[in-house]
């Protein structure tokens, strides 16, 4: 079996990649069977000789490959046929701007492995990047405030040289008795509690974040029922949310209260309620000043948030009372980070992360005949056709 690790050719550059030159190391040791290429890539956080002084192939032609693997969405002009692909191809959602590369992958007679697809039995995610954007989510969201109210001025987190960097940068800084609130408990929102945790600002109880007075900068990080409410009252708890979403509404105007930034990092569900309504954003006593919108649904739950943002401009203002975008230093918005690919700020350590997850998770499902059913659970097409699993995207396909 051949391994293609392919240049990442996407636009805005993409310098993360499936396998670190360690892992390829280590792959190649625990299954020496197999055959591994490296595409040689100048934007690459780990370099070509970073490879090669390894032992690792690197080559511009990887094209006798049986499987390549990628980060971002592979042009379609790029796209060999007949070969099996893993990437993020941000089409599960039926994203209107992805329509064509699916078509294309069908086309094509290409078996698509979306990374998003790639989970265990119990439909649980078993790798992603997610720790790492809220990793970047906290910091993005703290300098925002210090940049609002001239407290202090961060640098970018793409200028730093990695995690660590990141988190003494943040240490350095003292922040005035602020109340942060988190949604979400997966890998994004424990990658926003590792950071806040490791720069010493204090959980709370739900019950106390929203009652009492703090001394000290406080979070508290909420789940689907701490900040939705069934319409009828009953509590029936969390698989009761997943199975009948548009019975509930939101119950996060409580936080919006008290709260002074907001990151936003929990798995938005179809038919949910939205989170954060603009109603919510035009009260009186909404304090909230900094919205970081880790999970980036445009025009979804988080009312403020219009558009994704960009590394380079990472920030912009929302104008509640018209309901519109504004420079972020007008003084009446509210300042949205909402920059939809945070963990590419932190390239070598996301790349580290995302790497081992793969080798325990993914690569031995190729030499155990697929003995948990990784593989087949994350195929979304085969032979030209979707699989049945992924049927549900035969209209997006057919452009209805």
């Amino acid at each position: 079996m051949k391994f293609g690790i392919i240049n990442e050719r996407k636009n805005p550059p993409d310098r993360r990649v499936v396998f670190t030159p360690e892992e390829l190391v280590r792959l190649k040791k625990e299954y020496p069977e197999v055959e591994i290429k490296v595409e040689s890539s100048d934007i690459r956080v780990f370099s070509d000789q970073q490879y090669s002084e390894l032992g690792i192939e690197v080559a511009v032609d990887i094209s006798d490959s049986d499987v390549f693997f990628g980060v971002k969405e592979v042009p379609i002009e790029a796209l060999l046929p007949n070969k099996k692909y893993f990437f993020f191809s941000h089409t599960i959602k039926k994203q209107p701007h992805n329509r064509k590369l699916l078509q294309a992958i069908l086309e094509k007679n290409i078996e698509l492995y979306d990374h998003e697809t790639i989970v265990d039995a119990n439909n649980n995610r078993l790798i992603g990047f997610g720790r790492y954007a809220g990793i970047v989510g906290v910091y993005n969201g703290i300098r925002a405030f210090g940049i609002k109210f001239e407290l202090f001025h961060l640098p970018k987190a793409e200028m730093l040289s990695g995690k660590d960097a990141l988190t003494e940068k943040l240490k350095r800084q003292i922040l005035p008795p602020i109340k942060i609130v988190i949604t979400g408990c997966g890998k994004a929102g424990m990658g926003v509690k590792e950071t806040l945790d490791a720069i010493k600002i204090k959980k709370v109880s739900i019950e106390n974040y929203l009652t009492k007075i703090y001394s000290e900068p406080v979070y508290t990080q909420i789940d689907v029922l701490d900040y939705n409410k069934r319409k009828d009252g009953q509590i029936l708890g969390n698989s009761d949310f997943y199975k009948n979403p548009t019975e509930y509404t939101s119950d996060f105007e409580r936080f919006t209260k008290v709260s002074d930034i907001y990151l936003a990092a929990h798995f938005h569900g179809n038919n949910a309620p939205v989170i954060l309504t603009r109603e919510m954003l035009l009260a009186k006593d909404c304090k909230i000043k900094v919205v970081a919108d880790i999970s980036c649904d445009v025009n979804g739950p988080i009312a403020c948030t219009l558009r994704s943002s960009t590394i380079a401009e990472p920030l912009y203002g929302y104008l509640p009372i018209e309901n519109k975008e504004v420079p972020f230093t007008h003084p009446a918005a509210i300042v949205v980070m909402a920059v939809d690919n945070l963990p590419c700020e932190l390239p070598k350590d996301a790349s580290e992360g995302f790497g081992e997850m793969f080798m325990q998770h993914v690569i031995p499902a190729f030499f155990n005949g697929d003995a948990d059913g990784i593989l087949q659970r994350a195929k979304m097409t085969e032979n030209g056709k979707l699989t049945e699993k992924f049927k549900y995207l035969q209209d997006f396909v057919d452009g209805k």
